[in-house]
């Protein structure tokens, strides 16, 4: 019998041969580790101890190319972990790297903490809570201005994990 999972970037595969037991844990292609063991009641605990010391580094991912909106859009500035990690409890900034790092918004212990933030932004900010949990921290942006031009900075003050991304803000329309 030989059973495959495949989860986010780990593939574990698990082989039965009578009594003898295989298993091999695969992370990202970075990480590969071959176990024989004829104890059944091992292979949860090998594996749940595989997963941890063989975990990822999670990144801060951004967008590879600016955002562009107009005058009056709401915009999302793209920011997630990967691997997925749950971020809901954590400390986020958002902030302009291009403004000596002015605060946009923060998000402490499950909530937003709004004592720093730049007056400009207050009530035109927003994360998707809801995708927290899921590593999605993209910054909402509403009722852009001309001024919200510039470099915004996805920051995780824990993990001194950042990520960059470019607004592009103009008054053009579109032309079909």
């Amino acid at each position: 019998m030989q059973d495959e999972l495949k989860s986010a970037s780990v593939i574990y595969t698990l082989a039965v041969t009578g009594n003898d037991q295989h298993i091999m844990l695969q992370l990202q292609n970075s990480c590969l580790l071959f176990l024989r063991s004829p104890l059944r009641p091992l292979r949860s605990l090998v594996i749940y101890l595989l997963l941890h010391s063989c975990r990822a580094e999670p990144e801060l991912i951004g967008p590879t190319q600016p955002i562009m909106a107009r005058v009056g859009d709401d915009v999302t500035l793209p920011c997630h972990f990967e691997p997925v990690m749950d971020a809901v409890m954590m400390t986020l900034d958002w902030s302009r790297s291009d403004l000596n790092d002015v605060i946009v918004y923060v998000w402490r212990s499950g909530q937003q903490y709004i004592k720093d933030n730049d007056p400009s932004y207050t009530g035109r900010t927003s994360l998707f809570t809801d995708e927290l949990k899921h590593g999605n921290i993209s910054l909402k942006l509403s009722e852009v201005k001309l001024s919200d031009k510039g470099t915004y900075k996805c920051f995780i003050p824990k993990l001194n994990k950042q990520t960059l991304v470019e607004l592009v803000v103009g008054k053009w329309t579109y032309c079909f």
